[in-house]
C-alpha cells in the first residue's frame, strides 16, 4: 500500500483553514465559541497558521460533561478555536485518504453511506439470498471509544501516511485523552480506521459475503450457524490483537420470517428490527416517538404542521423506510390536529 506523505502543508494553509472554520460553523454560527472567534476570526487563523507552522500547537483542556440518551456516554468538548478548525483542517485533506481506504461495508460517519444505507444494503441481502441469509451473527466491542489503544491506533496511521509533521500532530491529538475522546469531529474517523483493515481481513481473508458494520456494531448473515461460530472465534482472536474485546452480548440465532414467528428472532440493527419478510422499527424508537408526540401536543403555543414534522422528522426517517403503517395510521388517531402522512 502506497503511504502519502507531503500533506501537512496542505492542511495548515491559510486556504484550508478558512475552508475549516466555514466547515466547522455549519449549524453553530450562533454559539459562544464561534461568535467570541468572530470578533478576530483572520488574525486567530494566521495564529493558528503560525502555530502548527512552529509545531507548537497543543490541544486544549477538555470540558467534560455526561449524556444519558440513548445510553450512558462521557462526551469530550473542545472549544471552538482553535481545535475544531485544526480538527476540520485535518480531514479537509485526510478525509478521501481514509475513505479510500474503507470497506465499502462500513458505515458510521462516511459521506453518502450512514444508517439508511447500512440498512438498505441488510434488506436488499436478505431479499435477494434469505437461505444465505438463515442464521446471524451479531456482535459489538465492549466499551469501544474508550478502550481504542493509542499504540495500535498510530501503528495504523503509519500504514498509509509517511509525513513526520502530520503524524507528530495525530499523534498529540490522538494522545490528549485516554481512549478516543467520544465528541471529537476527528475521533469518528480514527475509530472507522482502528477497524477498517479487520474489515478488510473479514472480506478478502475469510471471505464473508454478508457483512455489516456501523460503528462497532457488526452483523454477519450466514446459511450456517457452524460457520458463523467459526467466524466468531476468529473475529475474537483478531480483535484481540488490536486490544479490543467483543461483548458479552455476542448471539448466533435464525432469522425469523416476521415477528410473529417464535421460531427465530429478529435482527437488532440501526434502529430496525429485520426479519426475512419485513423490517420493524425497534421498540425504542417508537416510544421515544411517541413521547415526542405526546410533549408537542402539550406546548402552550401550538406549532404549525410543517413545524410539527420538523421536530419528528429523525424518527419519521426510520418509520417511512420500515413496515410501520399500522403503528404511523394508530398513531394519527392520537395527534390531531397533527397528521404524519405516510408513504414508503
Amino acid at each position: 500500500m502506497k503511504r502519502l506523505g507531503n500533506l501537512y502543508d496542505k492542511i495548515i494553509s491559510m486556504d484550508n483553514l478558512r475552508l475549516a472554520d466555514e466547515r466547522a460553523r455549519k449549524g453553530k454560527t450562533h454559539s459562544y465559541g464561534v461568535r467570541v472567534h468572530d470578533k478576530h476570526a483572520e488574525a486567530d487563523l494566521l495564529a493558528l497558521h503560525e502555530a502548527l507552522k512552529a509545531g507548537t500547537y497543543k490541544t486544549s483542556a477538555y470540558s467534560i460533561f455526561t449524556i444519558y440518551e440513548p445510553k450512558e456516554r462521557i462526551i469530550y468538548r473542545l472549544p471552538y478555536f482553535p481545535d475544531r478548525i485544526v480538527h476540520h483542517a485535518i480531514m479537509n485533506i485526510l478525509e478521501p485518504v481514509w475513505v479510500s481506504v474503507f470497506t465499502a461495508d462500513t458505515y458510521s460517519c462516511i459521506k453518502g453511506r450512514g444508517i439508511q444505507a447500512a440498512a438498505d444494503k441488510v434488506r436488499k441481502a436478505i431479499d435477494r439470498d434469505k437461505p444465505g441469509c438463515a442464521y446471524c451473527l451479531k456482535i459489538d466491542i465492549r466499551k469501544f471509544y474508550p478502550s481504542i489503544d493509542h499504540d495500535v491506533l498510530k501503528a495504523i496511521v503509519r500504514r498509509k501516511i509517511k509525513d513526520t509533521r502530520l503524524l507528530k500532530l495525530l499523534d498529540e491529538i490522538i494522545d490528549s485523552a485516554e481512549g478516543l475522546p467520544i465528541g471529537n469531529y476527528l475521533s469518528q474517523y480514527l475509530a472507522n480506521l482502528v477497524l477498517t483493515y479487520f474489515d478488510h481481513w473479514v472480506k478478502e481473508v475469510r471471505r464473508v459475503k454478508y457483512y455489516f458494520r456501523y460503528a462497532d456494531d457488526i452483523v454477519v448473515l450466514h446459511s450456517s450457524k457452524k460457520y458463523l461460530r467459526e467466524s466468531l472465534a476468529e473475529f475474537e482472536t483478531y480483535l484481540t490483537g488490536l486490544k479490543l474485546h467483543v461483548k458479552n452480548n455476542k448471539q448466533i440465532f435464525p432469522v425469523a420470517k416476521d415477528h410473529k414467528d417464535r421460531h427465530g428472532r429478529g435482527i437488532d440493527f440501526l434502529g430496525f428490527v429485520f426479519y426475512h419478510n419485513e423490517t420493524r422499527l425497534r421498540k425504542r424508537i417508537k416510544q421515544n416517538l411517541c413521547r415526542k408526540v405526546a410533549k408537542l401536543r402539550k406546548r402552550k403555543k401550538p406549532l404549525t404542521n410543517e413545524e410539527f414534522k420538523q421536530r419528528i422528522a429523525s424518527w419519521w426517517g426510520w418509520a417511512k423506510h420500515s413496515d410501520s403503517e399500522y403503528f404511523i395510521n394508530k398513531l394519527n388517531s392520537k395527534i390531531k390536529p397533527y397528521e404524519i402522512k405516510f408513504k414508503r
